[in-house]
């Protein structure tokens, strides 16, 4: 290792070059890196605190911009029908919320959690409508400039979508509001309590919430009834998770019940021959005819979007649900996968039907799905019936005409459901598909066994901070050196590769530092283990909070446009 690296290193601005299996070598100089790598999460720390927080709206609120310009200081800002607006929203801040607090408990500095809950404690106060809802999510964020809500450039509605907010963080500032704005979720977003028809967008303005949401009757319907909603599992997820942690944390009574009938609804309507799926439970309502001819709408007032574009070919498979391939693979058996193992953990005995029904799942998914030669999901409707390489025979929801459909790649964030499913339950089936997995991923081989004569590959490339989650989640069952020594090796990768200019970013190239990254958590969380604290930083959540409508110049998009701008 050079001079300047080392230099560099103990600046904690990590440069690329230092191999874990040399600092092995030296004790004093691993504790250095150790360290370093610590400070570097102190550093950015210290940096959204100094230049993120509100300095925007005259009235300096404790609210945080979604992220800076690290060229100019700017904060980002969404572009709308000639105006600009200074983003901040609260759903998409949920990481950077978990590593402020997680970083009081490692340095004993309490500023850090102190500025996470006077920001949630001034959403609470200021920025909650009647019901309790926050204003927050896809389609609505606040202005830092004026301090008012923005929904016009979309739908102007409530909407969660693999968010996992940080309810203990929203318990321990206030209780009643974070109880009420769970109820008040539900309240928006179930449109039939009856059969559980539900929608991933919901209203603001509605009475205050209480405990009566959940007196309601249920009817189990049959899988894919006809409804006016969309039951999307990214949103799904998000109202089970919501639901299990009031349960758990307020044991409110009707909370886990309603949680685990969700949760039900997307095993219940898996295909019943391979167990796979679902994507969504139910069949949107055609309320308009489709067109004779030309591209297919993509509206759900049109019907199935699946069952539109590809019915005449693969007949009644052919159903949004059933679909198994591009996005909604991620979505299903890692994001919401590891969240309901994560929830399934905390409700212990009563949550055995959620971790036999998630890890159930999973199997089936690598059972059917998985090649692992080339560590990828084959694309395929939930029957099996493969759909790799098909062209698509027409336009519609699912792209144009002559696209090819090509597999997955099992990449790190599935690397980590298996984990936490194996920790959880030591199913050796699982065990396989992590070990696949972390090789398909250069992670070498962790071994026949958890713990059992690993060969790792302590010089890989790989710089990723679900790698890292997932090596923990192993070293946890089987508290293996050389599992720690990887996570070492992918941490100080991750540090190299994306910290530039004091925050973490995808490239030296890119512009606008986005503060609610998973990279300082997955550094938090290896030091909180290499102290021997684990439970000092909390299990890895998925949080992927977003923006989704229309902005000047590129239509309707996402807040990528602005996360991905370079130079």
């Amino acid at each position: 290792m050079s001079q300047r690296l080392f230099q560099v290193l103990l600046l904690a601005t990590f440069a690329i070059g230092l191999t874990t299996s040399a600092v092995a070598q030296d004790t004093d100089i691993r504790t250095t890196v150790d360290k370093a790598r610590l400070q570097a999460v102190v550093t950015f720390a210290d940096n959204v605190l100094r230049q993120g927080r509100d300095q925007w709206s005259g009235q300096e609120t404790p609210l945080f911009a979604d992220g800076i310009n690290v060229d100019t200081g700017e904060p980002v800002k969404w572009v709308f029908d000639g105006k600009e607006y200074v983003v901040t929203n609260l759903a998409n801040q949920q990481n950077l919320l978990r590593t402020l607090t997680a970083l009081s408990t490692l340095t004993g500095d309490d500023k850090y959690r102190q500025a996470a809950e006077e920001t949630v404690r001034y959403h609470f106060e200021h920025l909650a409508d009647e019901s309790g809802l926050l204003r927050w999510g896809g389609h609505q964020f606040i202005d830092l400039a004026t301090l008012k809500p923005v929904g016009k450039f979309d739908a102007n509605c409530h909407e969660l979508k693999n968010t996992f907010p940080d309810y203990e963080l929203m318990w321990q500032v206030d209780p009643e509001a974070t109880a009420r704005y769970v109820r008040a979720f539900w309240q928006a977003h179930v449109i039939d309590w009856q059969r559980l028809d539900m929608n991933r967008h919901g209203r603001y303005g509605g009475k205050p919430a209480t405990t009566k949401v959940w007196d309601r009757d249920f009817k189990q319907a049959e899988p894919f009834f006809e409804g006016q909603g969309l039951t999307f599992i990214n949103c799904g997820t998000d109202l089970i998770f919501a639901a299990g942690m009031l349960a758990d944390l307020g044991k409110e009574e009707g909370a886990w019940r309603w949680s685990e009938r969700l949760a039900r609804q997307y095993v219940q309507a898996r295909h019943p021959r391979t167990g796979l799926g679902v994507y969504q439970y139910s069949k949107p309502r055609r309320s308009r005819e489709l067109p004779e001819s030309g591209d297919l709408p993509t509206y759900s007032s049109y019907g199935d979007r699946a069952e539109n574009q590809f019915g005449p070919e693969y007949g009644s498979v052919a159903r949004e649900g059933w679909v198994l391939w591009g996005g909604r693979l991620q979505s299903i058996y890692a994001s919401s996968a590891l969240v309901q193992l994560h929830l399934a953990e905390r409700m212990g005995p009563e949550g055995k039907n959620l971790l036999n029904g998630t890890t159930d799942g999973l199997k089936a998914f690598l059972a059917h799905t998985y090649d692992p030669d080339k560590n990828h999901f084959r694309p395929m409707w939930a029957d099996g019936t493969s759909m790799d390489g098909v062209k698509l025979p027409r336009s519609g929801y699912y792209g144009n005409k002559g696209k090819v459909i090509r597999p997955l790649k099992a990449g790190a964030p599935f690397l980590v459901s298996y984990a936490r499913g194996f920790r959880l339950t030591g199913d050796d089936d699982l065990w396989q598909g992590v070990r696949s997995i972390a090789q398909g991923n250069d992670l070498g081989d962790l071994g026949a066994k958890a713990g059992t004569d690993p060969k790792v590959n302590l010089e890989t490339k790989l710089a990723s901070e679900d790698a890292i989650f997932a090596l923990l989640e192993i070293h946890q069952v089987a508290p293996h050196e050389q599992y720690l020594e990887l996570a070492r090796r992918v941490a100080d990768n991750l540090i190299a590769a994306r910290l530039h200019h004091g925050y973490f970013l995808p490239s030296a190239k890119h512009v606008n530092a986005q503060f609610s990254t998973t990279e300082p958590l997955a550094i938090l969380a290896l030091d909180a283990t290499l102290r021997g604290t684990p439970d000092a930083v909390p299990s890895y959540i998925p949080s992927s909070g977003f923006i989704h409508g229309r902005y000047d110049g590129h239509g309707r998009t996402t807040d990528q446009v602005i996360w991905s701008a370079r130079r």
